[in-house]
């Protein structure tokens, strides 16, 4: 795998500041973000990612589902 250099990014960065980290997505396309100096995860532009192909309600029922599974609880107790 051959990288940019330009596009690694430290997992400590990316936790500390995230916002920049996704302007230089925006800027580049993709980011790699290494954990204990190894490539662990990619950082992508859904929009400008060909390999993704969604229409802005797919992207918007994908969020929201997620947001559904992760405070289920909450929004049960908020519904009693």
């Amino acid at each position: 795998m051959t990288l940019n250099t330009n596009q690694i990014v430290p997992i400590s960065e990316a936790n500390q500041n995230f916002s920049r980290v996704a302007r230089l997505v925006e800027a580049v396309g993709e980011v790699y973000i290494f954990k204990n100096n190894k490539p662990k995860y990619r950082l992508i532009d859904i929009d400008s990612d060909t390999s993704i192909e969604m229409t802005d309600d797919e992207k918007i029922d994908f969020v929201a589902a997620r947001i559904l599974r992760k405070y289920r609880r909450a929004f049960e107790e908020l519904a009693k």
